[in-house]
C-alpha cells in the first residue's frame, strides 16, 4: 500500500488541488521514463539469450509503449474507478488516431506496405466488433469479454511472431541465393571494420532496469489515478471526461515520442503501424485486462436524448477515426495529407465537446 502522498502535500501546507496536480505529472513522468526502462531492460535480457531481434519488436517493445494504458486501466479497474478505465482505453485509441497519427500524416504522409498493414487493421475492426456488441447491448462488460478479448490478444501475438519468424527466414533465404560480388565484400568489410565494439549492460544491470522500470510504472499509475479522481472532482467534471483527455494523451505519450521519432527519420509508415497497434492493444490487452479483473458498466453520468453520452459520441468517435485513416489508407496504398487534417479537425472537436458540449444537451 503506498502512502497518501496527496495528504502529505497538503499537510505541508499546499492547496489540495496543487498537490493534485503536481502528483498527476510526478505520475505521468514515472509511467514514461519507467517504462522505457522497462522495454530496454527486457529487451537487452532477450538480446543476452539470443532471441531474435524481430521478435522482441514484435512482443516486448509493442507491449512496452502500451504498459501505461494497461497499468492505469487495471489499476482503475482494481480500484472500482471504472470511469477511468473504460475512457483512458477509447480515450487513446481517439488521441492516437486522431491527434498522433494526425500529425505525421498531416506534415509528411507516406506510401504503406498493404500487406503488413492489414494483419494489424484486420485484428483491431475484429476486436471492435465484439467491444461494441457488448457496450451496445449489455450497457457494459462481462468478465467471459474480457477473457475473449485477451484470447484475441495471445493470438494476434503468435500471428506476429509468426510472421516476424518467417520474414526472416525468406530475408536469409534471399540473402544466401545472392552471388557474392567483390564490391558487396568490400563494403561489408568497411561496416565491420568501422563497428566500434559497446559496452554490453550486464544481466544484473537489466534486471534492475525491469525490476525499477515495473515498480515505477506500478506507482506512476496509482499516483495518475488516484490524482485524476481528484481533479476530475475539482473541476466539477465527470472522471470519464478526465480520463478521455488528460489521461488517454499521458498514457499515449510513448506513441508520440515514437511518431516524432519516425517522421524525423523519415519512417512516417513505421509511425502508422506502431499506432495501429496500439490501438489494437487498448482494446484487447487494456480493456481485455480491465475487463477480466473486475467487471465494469459503462459510465452513465452523462446522457445525450435519453442515452447513455458515451454510445452517441465516445465510441462512435474512436470507430470513426480508425476508419477515416485505415481503409483509404488500404484502398490507396499510401496516406494523404487530408486524411490528416480531418482527423485533427475530428480530435479539436471532440475535445471541445468533452469539456463543453453536455452543458448544452
Amino acid at each position: 500500500m503506498l502512502p497518501d502522498f496527496t495528504k502529505m502535500l497538503t499537510d505541508a501546507g499546499l492547496p489540495n488541488m496543487v498537490a493534485a496536480v503536481i502528483l498527476f505529472v510526478i505520475g505521468l513522468a514515472l509511467l514514461i521514463k519507467c517504462g522505457d526502462w522497462f522495454v530496454d531492460g527486457a529487451s537487452g535480457i532477450a538480446k543476452k539469450f539470443r532471441v531474435p531481434e524481430l521478435l522482441i519488436g514484435a512482443t516486448v517493445v509493442s507491449i512496452g509503449t502500451t504498459l501505461p494504458e494497461v497499468m492505469v486501466s487495471a489499476t482503475s479497474a482494481v480500484k472500482g474507478h471504472s470511469q477511468i478505465a473504460y475512457g483512458n482505453a477509447i480515450g487513446s485509441i481517439i488521441c492516437n488516431t486522431a491527434l498522433i497519427a494526425a500529425l505525421t500524416v498531416a506534415i509528411k504522409p507516406s506510401k504503406v506496405e498493404r500487406k503488413s498493414f492489414l494483419t494489424p487493421v484486420l485484428f483491431f475492426f475484429a476486436a471492435a466488433a465484439i467491444y461494441l456488441c457488448s457496450a451496445y447491448v449489455d450497457h457494459g462488460f462481462k468478465r467471459p469479454v474480457g477473457i475473449v478479448l485477451l484470447c484475441i490478444f495471445v493470438v494476434y501475438m503468435c500471428v506476429l511472431v509468426y510472421q516476424a519468424v518467417r520474414a526472416t527466414r525468406d530475408q536469409k533465404e534471399v540473402e544466401g541465393n545472392e552471388p557474392p560480388t567483390e564490391a558487396k565484400a568490400a563494403e561489408t568489410a568497411e561496416e565491420n571494420a568501422a563497428k566500434k565494439p559497446a559496452k554490453e549492460p550486464s544481466v544484473v544491470g537489466l534486471l534492475l532496469l525491469i525490476i525499477i522500470g515495473a515498480a515505477g510504472i506500478a506507482v506512476g499509475a496509482d499516483l495518475l489515478v488516484n490524482n485524476g479522481q481528484i481533479i476530475a472532482v475539482g473541476m466539477g467534471v465527470p472522471e470519464s471526461v478526465v480520463a478521455l483527455t488528460f489521461i488517454a494523451l499521458g498514457t499515449s505519450l510513448p506513441e508520440l515520442v515514437t511518431a516524432i521519432t519516425s517522421l524525423a527519420k523519415g519512417h512516417g509508415a513505421l509511425s502508422l503501424g506502431n499506432i495501429v497497434g496500439a490501438n489494437l492493444f487498448n482494446i484487447v490487452l487494456v480493456s481485455g485486462l480491465a475487463i477480466t479483473l473486475r467487471p465494469f458498466p459503462l459510465p452513465a453520468d452523462m446522457k445525450i436524448g435519453g442515452n447513455i453520452a458515451s454510445l452517441v459520441v465516445d465510441v462512435p468517435v474512436s470507430i470513426a477515426v480508425m476508419i477515416i485513416l485505415t481503409i483509404p489508407t488500404l484502398i490507396c496504398g499510401k496516406l494523404s495529407r487530408a486524411q490528416g487534417i480531418i482527423l485533427l479537425a475530428t480530435y479539436a472537436a471532440f475535445c471541445v465537446y468533452q469539456f463543453a458540449g453536455p452543458s448544452f444537451l
